[in-house]
């Protein structure tokens, strides 16, 4: 009886059946706008590019915006042609201390360039015996 009373109510099941799925696919066919396929979700994070920035500083408080950018996750080069000796090892200080906070690597690259990285940058390569060796900087 109470079978009778809900096929009244809402009609024959062939007929229910029919609305759900014709409405299901829709709702279904909407929804699916906004998924991305796996294989291009890492193709679009992969081509993000990445940024290195250049520093010559000229004043220790110029230290406080390249450490910034390393927090950011961004590599940075700097040239310490333009500062005194005492003041360029303390930025290098400075900066050993902020790479290695972030687990971050900090490289010679030149007499007096740095190159500092966030732990997502990986350097490869040797620069020769000489580079390393000469100059008024040593790390």
């Amino acid at each position: 009886m109470a079978v009778h009373l809900f096929k009244s109510l809402f009609g024959d099941d062939v007929a229910q059946d029919d609305y759900y799925d014709d409405h299901h696919s829709a709702d279904q066919s909407r929804q699916n706008t906004n998924v991305v396929p796996i294989d291009q979700a890492k193709q679009l994070r992969t081509n993000r590019t990445s940024k290195i920035s250049l520093y010559e500083p000229r004043l220790y408080a110029d230290v406080k915006q390249i450490a910034n950018q390393l927090l950011k996750g961004q590599a940075v080069i700097v040239n310490f042609t333009q500062m005194d000796d005492r003041n360029a090892k303390r930025v290098v200080d400075f900066l050993n201390g902020a790479t290695y906070a972030i687990n971050g690597d900090i490289k010679r690259i030149g007499k007096e360039i740095f190159l500092c990285t966030p732990k997502n940058y990986e350097v490869s390569g040797n620069l020769g015996t000489d580079m390393q060796l000469d100059g008024k900087l040593t790390n």
